[in-house]
């Protein structure tokens, strides 16, 4: 088969199952080499064994060039354009032993392959039209996914549910630089040029497109990117042990001694598919002690570019005001911040921290980390606040990537520029100068126009051996 552009023509080969010990490891080959050093390498367990059959698992030997045996295993070959790269590809299935797979690659690159580069499998199914590059990202993103929701937009950006939508983005694109393009091009034609009203229309048609796909990605990005929460408070709060009660793990050390945090505490919680780094700070109170104190000041770093703070309060006792925690509420405004009323276990304090807290404009929940009360409607609470902008995409729904949503708000300033011009009757050459830039933008979410930097930098985020 011919060489796609940008290939160096050559075999590549490397383990495409994760690091250690497992039941099942596998060598992927891939390139012009690959059912030969298949061939060389395996030997059938069954009499008469005819050669490597296409899209076939092949029980036997595995075995290097000088007849030595590496495994017992199973080998299936995939000829392109049909296999994942678009090139013959080889696999070995082989015990998943450190040692073993790494004879088995020794002995394929000893027959000529040469180990592969991060993505460098995916980046030959994109440059063969296998993928597109918004699928080719996917792939990494799925790999890493931390959640099913964060897995179900993966897999749909992988269905090519970006790339159509893209596509069909770019193509509305090029109809509305069709219908300008021929009083540019034949101006002695006196050909009609669309009307402009009609032109600004499809414009504005165009930018609510690009809108739909933007939300998408704001909807989706504490899914791909987690969250941090983090709790902040006077001492004796009762922080730690609400952070080990919502962890369901003693990480932090209680204690009623004040200043027993002098440092922050972090941990990954998993809401509900939702990635969260639950951050637990030392407790705010004036200290001569320079390492509390440093770490305080650590802490409400920490607290002051949070996606959520969580104001903790102890409900047992009056409010007691706290410059401190006040002004970070302040800074990080009522939406983001839920108060907690620790201690539900006691009685309430009198006058109840409640009225204090709702002349603040905060919500508040009452939970007790001794008894687990109101730990379900803070996680909920939480949850609802870190997705304020309506949760994930449906399935289904195109959510770009972060680079690609960067793209679509370049074209979108393009576009809403154009309609600006439209209004102001610029001339018809340089309003189609505007459509060009957008169209190109849009052509970069596919990778039509992508230059070979970014390409690089998309694919070097990707294990090697995928």
């Amino acid at each position: 088969m011919p060489t796609p552009p940008g290939f160096s023509g050559d075999t590549i080969a490397a383990v495409a199952t994760p690091p250690g010990r497992g039941g099942v490891g596998i060598v992927r080959l891939a390139g012009p080499l690959a059912r030969e050093v298949g061939a060389r390498l395996f030997a059938s367990a069954r009499p008469g064994f005819a050669g490597l059959k296409p899209y076939r698992l092949h029980h036997g030997t595995i075995r290097d060039p000088g007849g030595r045996l590496l495994d017992e295993g199973m080998v299936a070959f995939m000829p392109g354009p049909g296999s994942y790269t678009g090139e013959d590809t080889v696999e070995f299935f082989c015990h998943g032993a450190p040692a073993v797979l790494r004879a088995v690659l020794a002995a394929c690159f000893a027959l000529g392959a040469r180990p592969a580069g991060p993505g460098e499998f995916t980046k030959r199914a994109f440059l063969n039209g296998r993928l597109d590059l918004s699928q080719a990202a996917a792939v990494a993103e799925l790999i890493a996914a931390r959640g099913e929701a964060e897995a179900d937009i993966a897999r749909t950006r992988l269905s090519g549910a970006v790339g159509q939508a893209a596509r069909e983005l770019g193509a509305a694109l090029d109809d509305l630089r069709a219908g300008i393009c021929l009083a540019v091009d034949f101006p002695e034609e006196e050909v009609e040029c669309l009307p402009k009203a009609a032109f600004a229309t499809s414009v504005a048609a165009a930018i609510a497109r690009i809108d739909g796909l933007l939300a998408a990605t704001r909807r989706a990005r504490p899914f791909r990117q987690g969250a941090r929460a983090a709790l902040f408070g006077r001492v004796n709060a009762g922080k730690s042990s609400l952070f080990n009660a919502l962890l369901g793990a003693d990480r932090a050390l209680v204690a009623d001694a004040p200043g027993t945090t002098r440092d922050y505490l972090e941990e990954g919680l998993d809401l509900d598919g939702l990635p969260v780094r639950l951050t637990d700070t030392a407790g705010l109170r004036a200290t001569p002690d320079a390492v509390e104190a440093a770490g305080k000041a650590r802490g409400m770093g920490l607290a002051a570019v949070a996606e959520l703070g969580l104001f903790v309060v102890d409900g047992s006792t009056p409010y007691a005001p706290d410059a401190e925690a006040e002004a970070l509420v302040e800074k990080l405004g009522p939406g983001k911040v839920l108060a907690v009323l620790s201690k539900a276990d006691l009685p309430p304090g009198v006058p109840d921290p409640r009225e204090r807290l709702a002349a603040m404009g905060l919500a508040a929940v009452a939970v007790s980390a001794r008894t687990g009360f109101g730990l379900a409607a803070l996680l909920t609470a939480m949850r609802a606040r870190l997705t304020s902008d309506a949760g994930p995409p449906e399935p289904g729904a195109p959510a770009p990537s972060e680079r690609e949503a960067a793209s679509l708000a370049a074209a979108r300033d393009e576009l809403s520029a154009l309609v600006t011009d439209i209004a102001a009757d610029v001339p018809y050459d340089l309003m189609g100068a505007r459509l060009e830039t957008a169209r190109t933008l849009v052509a970069d979410i596919t990778g039509e126009t992508t230059a070979d930097e970014v390409l690089n930098a998309v694919f070097e985020r990707f294990c090697i051996g995928k």
